[in-house]
């Protein structure tokens, strides 16, 4: 449509008016598929189905008496159908579908080839009902007079071929195979059978192979048609696979020398290809004899009389070298390696046997050819080095490396920046002499180029160092000032361009930087830059970027003055900054420091910047900080930085108290809440292992007890036998002292626990007025040390008889209260032990009175 002029310059002339109006034609024509495209009435009728039936109800009534966009519908469903009601599907559906195909148009055909390979991949049935039920429509419909419709019915039935058995494939497919593969068949079916034939050929014995499938092949190697014949010798490489190396070298070898003198261009292209991708299987005497006379008879007419197979030749030519490389003369030798530098500059001015006059005439079809055949001698580069020794090519390829990363195509210097890995791998300690290159591809004006340079950029440049250390540290310092200045271009060409993926990975590879450049190149060239592009660009993903590399140049700094510099421009310029996006940039580079650097450092220069954003008027800042707060509190260590605790525990409190964002009040709680359980959990279980400790010194002064009792009690038992023969008078006698005594021994150590009960409940009634003492009395228990058990019971004494005013001074720490339950609970055992002492107390009284009445009778 032609821009209507302007009011000055328009003219009211019958041409132009005309022209007017035949553009608007053209809008009234842009506008009728809009309203065409709308349904009528007794269309939309049509299409209505009843809500009321079923999937497989609905599918037959579509199927019958539907359009044939609704047909397709169902059997795109198929597969759906297949998994739900397999059984019905298989009854009533496929059989419809199988009616309905034979009239269905091309999109119906495709659908159904497409559904029909997704039920064999859900395997929504067995491969016996597959075979028994799909097979056979497949098979029918690879006949289909549409090209397009037949291939996809092929692609169906080569993937079903590999889930089949091998009885149904000789009985439904390979019989009848013979009759399809035959002369009077249709091209398309002659095609087809070479594709199912290379398919069979792994899945039966080598025997079977030749009796049954050989024959045919070599019928099809000998078709009318160049089509068959270049399908044919595609499949001999699966053929050979299946039958095995001897009988590929008698029956395929044959073949592929007859069809490389092809009369077809396409035949012949096929059999080279052919013959390189089966170069393992044949001996070096086959190599020799047959394999290489044909090579050579291909290079040779490359450039003369067969172009069309020059850029495969190219592209194969690397594996061609190396695989036929013991058996190359020297002589032979050079001749290939003249040929791949005759292809490295194929289609430029200063290749030999072109003038200006021959490359004004090439058309484009043959420039596009003469750049793939660059690319292709570009991608096999690293191959030939391995087919010259890397030790000979500075003097054999160095030219042609130079005219490669030179070239004026971006294709061809594309594809050097892929290999420019492999070929500095190769080179090893000769990899100083591709420094120059390295520089100039990282200086490329194309961006695609600079892309795949960078994705092995600190592999490179540590071999370079290496290299260049091994060789002197002439050659290594040298060029570090080229690559200084070609890596800052590299990066501010990224930077200027819109393609921020490749600046992303151009930051991210830079951080290697400090295993090759001092610390000074580094911070003046490097590290300035990182924080520029932190504070001014506006893609985050760059900026995290920047950001991680300069917390890694910060770490490997080596001048405490230029830590300290930076680190306080970072709390300025981001940290404190005006905006609050490079606020939350500050956040992200703190949390690449929590990853780099050590607790201690963080601890230092950064926790409280960091918690001074608490404060921030940016809710989205108090968010991100919130979130950070969990690994902020793990680099604390305890006791050493407890006063940050502190300062933590205070900022969590003020936001709880102050926030008004409820997003943010929401992931402080659950902070909190995470904080807090854990410092409960680890309180709990420091108090059931202090009830442990308690409860195993109470049961040693048991065992103890019980064994001093013992004793007392076999000592009696004895003096008893030897007294037994005196008078019953000193008998008696003695058996009333000893019950004293022992009754005296046994409840000594009551005595004493009854003297400790009473001197504390006279100290605990002293002190109860007042309670300012009560710490120093705590505080005394805990110092003097008590192991045993009654230390435990004073003390459980002593808080019991605290009043609740003292309860409520203590609450105010969680540590407090849980230790005031756990008293509470030895007080109240300790009262059952007080009123058992006092029982004993009153039995050991009566026992004397009994024994001071006794002896005055006696006396």
């Amino acid at each position: 449509m032609r821009p209507v002029p302007c009011s000055s310059d328009m003219d009211f002339g019958q041409s132009n008016l005309f022209g007017y109006i035949e553009d608007l034609q053209e809008l009234t024509i842009i506008e009728r598929p809009v309203r065409r495209s709308l349904k009528t009435p007794e269309e939309i009728e049509r299409l209505t189905v009843d809500e009321e039936l079923n999937d497989i109800e609905r599918a037959l009534y579509l199927l019958s008496s539907g359009q044939d966009v609704q047909g397709t519908s169902v059997v795109a469903n198929l597969p759906v159908l297949m998994r739900q009601n397999p059984a019905e599907t298989l009854r009533r559906v496929l059989p419809k579908i199988r009616e309905v195909l034979h009239v269905a148009g091309v999109e119906m055909q495709l659908t159904a080839a497409v559904s029909f390979l997704t039920v064999l991949q859900d395997e929504s049935v067995s491969i016996h009902t597959y075979s028994h039920s799909f097979l056979h429509i497949i098979l029918q419909n690879l006949e289909h007079r549409d090209a397009g419709v037949s291939n996809a019915w092929l692609e169906t039935l080569l993937a079903v071929i590999e889930a089949l058995p091998k009885e149904t494939i000789r009985h439904e497919i390979l019989n009848p195979l013979v009759s399809k593969a035959q002369i009077s068949q249709t091209l398309q079916s002659r095609l087809g059978s070479c594709k199912i034939m290379g398919k069979l050929a792994n899945k039966f014995e080598a025997h079977i192979v030749k009796r049954e499938i050989l024959p045919l092949v070599k019928s099809l190697c000998q078709d009318v048609e160049y089509e068959v014949r270049t399908c044919m010798c595609r499949q001999l490489e699966h053929v050979a696979q299946g039958i095995g190396t001897e009988l590929t070298k008698t029956v395929v070898l044959p073949e592929l020398v007859e069809l490389a003198r092809d009369e077809g261009s396409s035949v012949r292209l096929a059999a080279f290809e052919t013959l390189v991708n089966l170069l393992d299987m044949f001996d070096s005497d086959d190599r020799r004899q047959t394999v290489l006379p044909l090579v050579k008879s291909f290079c040779e007419k490359s450039f003369k009389a067969d172009e069309s197979i020059l850029v495969s030749l190219s592209f194969h030519l690397g594996k061609l070298c190396n695989g036929l490389y013991g058996i190359f003369t020297p002589e032979q030798h050079l001749r290939f390696l003249e040929f791949y530098k005759k292809l490295c500059t194929l289609g430029l001015q200063q290749e030999n046997g072109h003038n200006d006059n021959q490359l004004q005439l090439q058309t484009l079809e043959q420039e596009k050819k003469y750049i793939s055949v660059r690319k292709n001698c570009a991608y096999n580069f690293p191959a030939m080095i391995v087919f010259v020794d890397p030790k000979n090519f500075h003097l054999e390829l160095y030219s042609i490396f130079f005219c490669l990363c030179h070239d004026p195509e971006v294709p061809v210097r594309y594809t050097m920046a892929i290999s420019f890995y492999e070929v500095a791998k190769l080179l090893n300690s000769g990899v100083y002499t591709i420094q120059k290159e390295l520089v100039m591809l990282l200086q490329d004006e194309s961006l695609e180029v600079l892309d795949a340079l960078v994705g092995h950029l600190p592999e490179i440049l540590e071999l370079m160092i290496n290299g260049g250390e091994n060789n002197g540290s002439e050659s290594k310092l040298l060029s570090i000032p080229d690559l200084i200045s070609a890596l800052t271009t590299a990066e501010q060409r990224a930077a200027t361009s819109l393609k921020w993926r490749t600046h992303e990975k151009l930051l991210q590879k830079y951080a290697c930087l400090p295993q090759i450049l001092s610390s000074d190149q580094i911070y003046y060239r490097f590290l300035h830059r990182m924080l520029t592009i932190i504070l001014t660009n506006n893609v985050l993903p760059v900026q995290k970027a920047a950001a991680r590399t300069l917390c890694v140049y910060l770490r490997y700094n080596r001048k405490q003055e230029q830590r300290h510099e930076v680190i306080q421009k970072l709390i300025e310029q981001l940290g404190q900054g005006k905006s609050y996006w490079n606020r939350l940039r500050f956040l992200d580079t703190c949390e690449f420091i929590m990853e780099l650097f050590s607790k201690s450092f963080f601890c230092k220069y950064f926790f409280l910047p960091v918690l001074e954003l608490t404060h921030d008027p940016v809710a989205n800042v108090r968010i991100k900080l919130c979130y950070l707060l969990p690994k902020v509190k793990s680099t604390l260590k305890i006791p050493t930085d407890k006063h940050l605790l502190q300062q933590l525990e205070l900022c969590i409190r003020k936001l709880l108290c102050q926030e008004k964002d409820k997003d943010v009040l929401t992931i402080v709680k659950r902070f909190q809440k995470r904080f807090y359980e854990n410092d409960l959990l680890d309180q709990e279980k420091e108090r059931q292992e202090h009830l442990l400790l308690e409860m195993e010194q109470l049961e040693k002064e048991k065992q103890q007890n019980e064994g001093r009792s013992a004793n007392v009690n076999d000592k009696i038992f004895e003096k008893k036998r030897r007294d037994n023969k005196t008078s019953s008078v000193l008998a008696k006698s003695m058996t009333l002292t000893s019950s004293g005594s022992s009754s005296c021994t046994s409840t000594g150590k009551e005595d004493k626990k009854s003297k400790l009960v009473r001197s504390q409940s006279f100290s605990t009634q002293a002190l109860h007025p007042k309670y300012s003492n009560i710490d120093k009395c705590s505080n005394k228990s805990s110092a003097t040390g008590y192991t045993s058990s009654l230390s435990g019971m004073g003390k459980g004494c002593m808080l019991s008889f605290s009043d609740d005013s003292f309860r409520t001074r203590s609450t105010g720490n969680s540590g407090n209260a849980t230790f005031s339950s756990s008293s509470s609970l030895i007080a109240s055992r300790n009262s059952f032990n007080s009123a058992d002492q006092k029982n004993n107390g009153n039995k050991e009284s009566q026992s004397r009175k009994m024994s001071i009445k006794n002896r005055k009778s006696n006396s």
